[in-house]
C-alpha cells in the first residue's frame, strides 16, 4: 500500500486508499476494516495525505514531517481523550506546532492517523520519480537535443563535391567579368572628345575669308 493513494474523507473517519476516481466520486477502501465503498463528490470532500500541511511558528509542514517526528520519537502515543496529554506529547514532539491554530481536534486525528498507518505497516513517505524513469527522460532529452546536429553534420558529409564549388566558380565567373563592364563603357568617352574637338574646323575657315 502507498502512502500517495491514501485519503481523509470529509464525514467519514479514519484513512481511505483511493481505488478509483469517478466524475461524481471515488470508490475507496477503508484502512481500519478493509471495506470498499463509494464516495460521492456531492456529499463527501477527499483530502490526499500527500497534500496536508500543518500550521508551525515558522512556514507550514507537510504532515509527513510531524509523523517522522513521531517515528523517531516513540514510546507510547498518547490517549485521544486526553486533550492536555495530547498538547504535552506534540510540545515534545514537535514543539514547532502552532497550537493557536492546530487544535486538539487535529491533534487527535494525527495520533489516530498514525496508527492506522503503523498497523498497515504504511512507509510513510512523499512519492518520488524513480531514479530510472529520471535517468530514460533525460537521456531522451538529450537525444533530441543531439539529432538535429547529427543530421546536419551528416547532411554536410554526404553533399557532391561538385554542388560544394559550384558556388565559388560561379562567383569566379562574376568577378571576371566585372572589370570587362567598364572597358566597353570606355568607348563613348572618346566619341565625346571628337565631338569637342568638332567646333575647331568652322574657326580656320573663318581666318581665310579675311585674306
Amino acid at each position: 500500500m502507498e502512502y500517495s493513494k491514501l485519503v481523509a474523507v470529509t464525514g467519514m473517519p479514519g484513512l481511505y486508499e483511493l481505488i478509483n476516481s469517478k466524475n461524481d466520486g471515488a470508490i475507496v477502501r477503508s484502512l481500519d476494516d478493509n471495506s470498499t465503498k463509494f464516495a460521492s463528490s456531492r456529499i463527501h470532500n477527499f483530502s490526499h495525505l500527500e497534500s496536508i500541511e500543518v500550521y508551525t511558528v515558522n512556514e507550514n509542514v507537510n504532515l509527513v514531517d510531524v509523523f517522522h517526528a513521531m517515528e523517531k520519537a516513540g514510546g507510547t502515543l498518547p490517549d485521544g481523550k486526553d486533550n492536555a496529554k495530547l498538547k504535552s506529547y506534540f510540545e515534545t514532539t514537535y514543539p514547532d506546532l502552532d497550537f493557536e491554530r492546530v487544535y486538539a481536534s487535529d491533534l487527535k486525528k494525527m495520533v489516530k492517523w498514525f496508527e492506522v498507518l503503523k498497523k498497515n505497516k504504511v512507509e510513510i513517505k512523499l512519492s518520488e520519480l524513480p531514479e530510472e524513469e529520471e535517468g530514460e527522460t533525460e537521456t531522451e532529452a538529450v537525444a533530441e537535443k543531439e539529432a538535429p546536429a547529427k543530421k546536419a553534420a551528416k547532411k554536410k558529409e554526404e553533399a557532391p563535391a561538385e554542388e560544394v564549388k559550384a558556388p565559388k566558380k560561379e562567383a569566379k565567373a562574376k568577378e571576371e567579368d566585372e572589370p570587362k563592364a567598364p572597358a566597353k563603357k570606355a568607348a563613348p568617352k572618346k566619341e565625346a572628345k571628337a565631338k569637342e574637338e568638332e567646333p575647331k574646323a568652322p574657326a580656320k575657315k573663318a581666318a581665310a575669308k579675311k585674306k
